[in-house]
């Protein structure tokens, strides 16, 4: 999991993303105006940096532009939504631009595939007697590999990367297969049971009542 650094001037919004990178399994630190963030960097080496553009003091492309977060990958998370911005942004050197408002979901998807670029060795994840082979897109169960479909894969991709958090029937299509939902569940309970039997994770993966289901860790 990563160290990341939060740098928003909105106390209810730093605290939001800070809340759901928890519960995924990162840690995080905050600042909420610029110069903070210059102070926050003198002693905190994150493995990755979320950062608005509008900030007290100095804003977020002043801070690129300064290298404060230089060899940092940046996300920058912002209400700036035009053309020219998210070109700046890019160009200072943001490893992704996502406009406000946003989904924690999305930006949790973002995180993950920023990390997987510049940490490409922690590819696995162990719960309980299962052992994830993201690279390989394998799974064990007490180290007897365990064949999933891709459809199957997929899913438990999405449910690990979101961990904790309550999904809908409707974004686990989405985020899995990138199915325009159309009324139909069914493709998503069948394969939650057949991962709850293959895997043992009855007791992982919860069904959360008249919404979808959470994978607890």
């Amino acid at each position: 999991m990563a160290n990341i650094l939060i740098v928003e001037d909105e106390k209810s919004i730093n605290d939001l993303i800070l809340m759901n990178l928890k519960l995924v399994g990162h840690t995080g630190k905050q600042a909420f105006d610029g110069k903070e963030a210059i102070s926050v960097m003198d002693d905190f080496q994150p493995d990755l940096v979320i950062l608005d553009v509008m900030l007290p003091y100095k804003d977020g492309f002043s801070l690129m532009e300064q290298n404060v977060f230089d060899n940092i990958p940046v996300i920058f998370l912002t209400a700036k939504d035009s053309i020219s911005d998210k070109v700046r942004g890019l160009k200072l050197g943001a490893d992704d631009y996502i406009v406000k408002p946003f989904e924690a979901v999305e930006l949790l998807a973002r995180v993950e595939a920023v990390l997987r670029r510049i940490k490409p060795a922690e590819r696995t994840i162990t719960v309980d007697d299962t052992v994830i082979f993201w690279d390989q897109r394998t799974v064990t169960v007490e180290e007897v590999i365990v064949d999933l479909t891709n459809r199957e894969f997929e899913l438990l991709e999405v449910l690990i990367n979101n961990r904790n958090i309550a999904l809908s029937r409707e974004k686990l299509l989405d985020l899995a297969w990138g199915y325009d939902y159309f009324g139909d569940s069914r493709t998503v309970d069948v394969h939650i049971t057949k991962l709850r039997k293959k895997l043992n994770f009855e007791n992982r993966i919860k069904t959360v009542y008249k919404l979808g289901y959470r994978m607890e860790i």
